[in-house]
């Protein structure tokens, strides 16, 4: 597939249905951002996407029935994927959901007059919004993917947008051009690089999808503080691809089952989704969970792997409502996971709204409950935790 040259006809009546969706998926809305939606052409810079069919890859492009209406859909789309050596793909970039784009661009709070990062460029998308917002000499880009970039370049010149683009790591940032006032990813980090704080203008903003483990963590919006960066959660959870060091696929980490060394039962609901909270308060201070798979009759085994070899086993509910748990490593993974439920239990079951993070220059991260001064130490089970990587999420005294 290539690039279309010209609009197909009827793409303003598509964008203006998305925009309209999009209002009412979100009520109270800044109307410069529907109205932002409404007139930029979403499919010029997604021209082709991929979609998968019984683990085959298949292409969309502007020439294919139905293309209008899957690309001015409120939904993600898969835009660029990279072989895995092994003879299959990895997604490395994707058109984000537009309600999510919108939903973060409207809790930055962001003005004309503002100068706005944004890490992540993928599509061009994301950047064509803040340059009608705010004009394209406002807005600078970021993205590992070189190919990426170019086509961003080229796609946004088209429609009449000349942002700043660069192709970095965009964990340094882009200093060249700060400092801003805005900085949004579109990735996902385990930490908040510093150089983020060292870009922003006292009392700027960065949203970003903090993710210290598989689906541990969401989306937190902070300040420039002073010293350090400080904000809290989002209410509603998101995610996006973890940023990438190089512009290659991702690898996979491998993980083998060890000898069982703990059995036990829980009656807890391995799935994450049933209590991401908790499974985040779960991670903190802890080696990553790195790792996900069913196994067993229909799939009904759930297995976890952690970035030490930790690892653990829990089996449907029995007619009691048990379910058997086996663990092995150096330390108890689901043991942990209790011990985090029962702490979000006891704090009364919050949600992401009401938990935050303080970053400090040496890279500590403080997570607390309401306000900075009611920091939450990591959850502890009692084993040895001296193996693995677990910085920066190990709570203590402040720089």
């Amino acid at each position: 597939m290539t690039d279309v040259e010209n609009p197909p006809n009827g793409w303003e009546q598509h964008a203006a249905a998305l925009a309209d969706t999009i209002a009412g998926a979100l009520p109270g809305v800044d109307q410069a951002w529907i109205d932002a939606v409404t007139h930029v052409p979403r499919h010029l810079l997604v021209p082709l996407f991929h979609q998968q069919h019984h683990g085959e890859w298949a292409t969309v492009g502007a020439g294919d029935d139905g293309f209008l209406t899957e690309v001015y859909r409120d939904a993600p789309l898969i835009t660029a994927l990279l072989p895995n050596g092994v003879g299959g793909y990895e997604v490395v970039s994707s058109s984000t959901k537009p309600a999510l784009m919108v939903r973060m661009l409207d809790a930055l709070s962001i003005h004309p007059g503002h100068r706005v990062l944004e890490i992540g460029t993928g599509t061009g998308y994301n950047a064509a919004l803040l340059c009608h917002r705010l004009g394209q000499h406002a807005v600078s880009s970021v993205d590992i993917g070189a190919d990426l970039v170019e086509l961003a370049r080229d796609r946004l010149a088209r429609i009449g947008y000349r942002p700043d683009l660069c192709v970095t790591d965009g964990r340094a940032g882009r200093p060249d051009c700060g400092p801003y006032d805005r900085i949004i990813a579109t990735c996902s980090v385990p930490a908040i690089p510093w150089d983020w704080y060292e870009q922003l203008v006292e009392d700027g903003a960065v949203l970003v999808d903090l993710k210290i483990g598989l689906h541990a963590g969401n989306l937190v919006l902070l300040r420039r503080r002073g010293d350090r960066l400080e904000g809290s959660f989002l209410p509603k959870w998101a995610g996006f691809m973890t940023a990438r060091a190089t512009d290659s696929a991702p690898v996979r980490p491998q993980h083998r089952r060890g000898p069982i060394q703990h059995e036990s039962s829980t009656r807890i609901d391995p799935d994450p989704w049933a209590g991401l909270v908790p499974w985040f308060l779960a991670q903190i201070g802890q080696p990553a969970i790195t790792g996900l798979s069913r196994t067993g009759p229909h799939l009904a085994t759930t297995r976890f792997t952690a970035a030490d070899g930790t690892w653990c086993e829990i089996d449907p509910a029995d007619d009691a409502g048990e379910r058997p748990v086996r663990e092995g490593g150096r330390r108890r993974l689901w043991s942990t996971v209790q011990a985090a439920h029962r702490r979000w239990t006891s704090l009364g079951e919050p949600g992401w709204e009401r938990l935050g993070i303080t970053v400090w220059p040496n890279g500590q991260h403080d997570l607390w409950l309401d306000t900075p001064t009611t920091q939450l130490p990591a959850v502890m089970d009692g084993t040895d935790r001296r193996h693995g990587s677990v910085a920066p999420w190990i709570l203590g005294a402040r720089p």
